[in-house]
């Protein structure tokens, strides 16, 4: 792992001296690609320089004990050294963290789609809580939201509704997410009392840049229509909506929530490459099932992921047996605390798997 460590350092300081360099700083394409990598390499090269201070002053301690002969000295060696040595395994941890591979898309923007699943009614008004919560925690994290479609309803709830979140990070927090949503609540509809159980389906993909996934336009059917809704402005007045069908795989996405064909030409487009990319990832991700089986999540969407309990005021997540009794915060967009847990889940199993 040291040696490791010290190949990273010294790209690091390599790359310090060509940032600074007049001729590379003109060439602003090739200056701003090892400005990321400067940027990337900085936390894991400042922790390593943090452990080997530790490291240093600790030897210099041990070596005062060892010569010292004034008993106070010592004492003050010995207190230095228990204290050093706390630090040194929190240190090592961390460097482990930072060595793990980092995913390509983490630093992404991530295109979100729920779909209410079993349930009827009741799982589209699930899905509208879930989009509401998804939307409380984009500001609680000072992201933006984007809607791209949304098809309700009209009691409150969605059939399906997919949305941008832009923010760095973002893809990194909620790729967790993916998956079946399971909800035990009273329904308002239901005189019994009794609980039923809905579901809803969340699909989370990272944003893809065109020169990651190449669409040939003669595989695109492109259609027009009038977009439908609870009336507004430009609601069935135009044929603004749009729907494009990737003819090879039969993928078809529909976008009318902006008011211009163009604008939902291109929200479609986005998504449908998000959704290709995904496609594409999942099979790579088939082809590597020990490595799978060493993460949180699959990301596939038939995983039962969580269970949203309303009679105990409770969420569960399934996959690290995480229960929190906060089911109105959660829903309100608290989700950190479940986050950070399957995220140190996801390290920790990755770690063992090394």
């Amino acid at each position: 792992m040291l040696d490791k460590l010290q190949v990273l350092e010294d790209k690091y300081q390599d790359l310090t001296e060509k940032i600074s360099d007049m001729e590379i700083i003109n060439d602003q394409k090739l200056w701003q690609k090892y400005m990321k990598e400067h940027a990337d390499l900085e936390p894991i090269v400042f922790k390593y320089r943090e452990y080997k201070n530790v490291l240093n002053d600790l030897s210099e301690s041990k070596a005062i004990l060892a010569e010292e002969s004034d008993e106070e000295l010592r004492e003050l060696a010995k207190m230095e050294i228990a204290d050093l040595e706390d630090k040194v395994e929190p240190l090592e941890d961390e460097l482990k963290i930072l060595l793990l591979p980092k995913d390509p898309n983490d630093e992404k923007n991530v295109i979100v789609e729920i779909r209410g699943g079993a349930g009827g009614d009741e799982a589209a008004l699930f899905a509208g809580n879930l989009f509401r919560m998804y939307s409380r925690y984009a500001e609680r994290r000072r992201w933006k939201m984007e809607l791209l479609s949304a098809t309700d309803t009209g009691v409150g709830g969605y059939k399906e509704v997919s949305f941008l979140i832009k923010g760095k990070g973002a893809y990194s927090r909620l790729k967790y997410e993916s998956g079946v949503h399971r909800v035990q609540r009273i329904p308002a509809t239901e005189s019994g009392g009794r609980i039923h159980t809905s579901t809803a389906t969340v699909a989370v993909l990272p944003e893809v840049e065109d020169v990651e996934i190449d669409i040939n336009p003669n595989d695109l059917r492109i259609d027009v229509f009038r977009s439908s809704g609870n009336g507004g402005q430009s609601v069935n007045t135009t044929d603004s909506a749009v729907r494009i069908t990737h003819i090879p795989t039969g993928e078809v996405v529909s976008c009318q929530d902006g008011k211009s064909q163009l604008k939902n030409k291109e929200q479609a487009l986005k998504v449908l490459k998000a959704r290709l990319y995904d496609k594409a990832l999942a099979e790579q991700q088939g082809e590597l099932a020990a490595e799978r089986k060493s993460q949180v999540g699959t990301g596939d969407r038939s995983e039962r992921i969580r269970t949203y309990n309303y009679p105990q005021g409770r969420v569960s997540d399934h996959r690290i047996n995480l229960t929190l009794y906060k089911l109105e915060q959660f829903l309100d967009g608290d989700l950190d605390e479940m986050i950070d847990a399957l995220i140190t889940e996801d390290q920790t199993k990755k770690m063992t798997a090394i």
